[in-house]
């Protein structure tokens, strides 16, 4: 359309606007949705004396739900149980905390619905919070957008699906990162096919791009991501354990808690002085250490769209990564040498390997990464070239193009179901 309709929009997110996938998400949306010329307002949550990271996105723009004693008295349950900060688990809540968790929400969005007069809501992951923005706004159109770790918690939670469904079911639109997702919803949620849309998610294209690499003396490569056996680390610092030759040094670029960080750092500790640890790190320092890696690593268990692995690809990286259908849909027809897909483990749970099959995934993704450190010696810049048609594909002006499509069709269906 030639010129389009100007939107309020509320962006809504459970947990921090910043240190995961879905934070970059909403914040990305933020910033080409007022790029396009609408009007946007962000509840999230938050820590209490914490800032957000944010980045092109106003403080203005901003209200947040603050947690461990201030407006809900623990820490933000992660759409993961591990979290690159203090958070506890869905799983662990009890019928009080829910009650608590859904009653500081609901008075912060009633608040901001008051003053700020949406349009629409755009929330993240069909969880708890966009059931409760469906049931809260009955007159304002609602559409969510999946990240993969919210059908984790609907596998992982049943006795939270009725609450999230009893909103859910009633979304005007479900955005999903890939046709495995929109498979799931449909039969899962209920939603009708022509609800749940393919839009896919981006990266920033001004912030990651190629740069000269250094000599492969020793090549460099990274992994960036939660510290956690959901992401598939311990078994990636295992393989590195099996690789003497050539010289290589991993950058390990993310947060994480408990045990499973723990058993993290000291995998990595037993690597000696070939790691360096990075710990969350902002975007704009991650796309230097992309700039001057040779390969990126994504050893991951589960994911639903991985924007990483399109930011390290821009950056002119080799790419090793699992063949999840995340994966697949970002880079799966991509015929190059520079890709490397490793064969996921059985899986329980979503993202509990079988002991069994973990000694053949410490070996492929070894032999992987020998395959690539070999080449990076030869070739140390890659034909980025080859990635430009699928490069574009994924842009934040690209996905947002598709998002508002989404919008006017919400908008359009939740008035006809409004008329007499």
């Amino acid at each position: 359309m030639a010129k389009r309709q100007k939107l309020k929009i509320l962006h809504l997110l459970g947990q921090r606007p910043d240190a995961t996938g879905s934070g970059v998400y909403l914040q990305s949306m933020i910033r080409e949705a007022a790029r396009c010329g609408h009007d946007n307002f962000m509840v999230a949550g938050l820590h209490p004396g914490a800032d957000a990271e944010l980045h092109g996105v106003s403080i203005d723009q901003c209200r947040f739900v603050r947690f461990d004693g201030e407006d809900i008295s623990f820490s933000i349950p992660g759409m993961t149980d591990i979290m690159p900060y203090a958070s506890t688990r869905f799983a662990d809540l009890s019928v009080n905390d829910i009650e608590q968790y859904e009653a500081a929400f609901s008075r912060v969005l009633t608040e901001t619905q008051a003053t700020f007069r949406p349009d629409i809501i755009h929330s993240h992951h069909n969880w708890l919070v966009s059931s409760l923005a469906r049931r809260l706004f009955p007159d304002i159109p609602v559409a969510t957008t999946c990240h993969g770790t919210d059908l984790r918690q609907f596998q992982n939670c049943p006795h939270l699906r009725e609450k999230v469904l009893s909103g859910c079911r009633g979304l005007d639109a479900a955005m999903v990162l890939n046709g495995d997702q929109k498979a799931y919803i449909e039969t899962h949620y209920g939603l009708p096919p022509e609800r749940v849309i393919v839009t896919g998610a981006g990266y920033n294209d001004s912030v990651f791009t190629p740069g000269v690499k250094p000599a492969p003396r020793p090549v460099q490569i990274v992994y960036a991501g939660k510290l956690s056996k959901a992401k598939g680390l311990p078994w990636l610092l295992q393989a590195f354990k099996t690789i003497a030759h050539p010289d290589w040094r991993l950058h390990i670029v993310g947060g994480g808690s408990g045990v499973e960080k723990d058993e993290c750092m000291r995998l990595a500790d037993d690597l000696r002085d070939r790691t360096i640890v990075h710990g969350p790190i902002p975007q704009a320092r991650l796309a230097g250490i992309f700039k001057q890696a040779h390969i990126f690593v994504l050893p991951s268990l589960f994911e639903g769209l991985p924007l990483v692995v399109l930011e390290a690809l821009a950056s002119g990286c080799r790419v090793i990564a699992t063949d999840l259908p995340g994966v697949m849909e970002v880079a799966g027809d991509l015929q190059v040498e520079y890709f490397s897909l490793v064969r996921t483990p059985r899986l329980k749970n979503m993202d509990q390997p079988y002991p069994e099959d973990l000694p053949a995934f410490v070996h492929n993704l070894a032999r992987a990464v020998d395959i690539q450190t070999a080449a990076a010696i030869e070739r140390p810049d890659i034909d980025i070239s080859l990635a430009a048609d699928k490069l574009a594909a994924f842009t934040w002006r690209g996905v947002f193009d598709r998002v508002h499509k989404v919008y006017i069709e919400a908008l359009q269906r939740h008035g006809e179901r409004k008329a007499p």
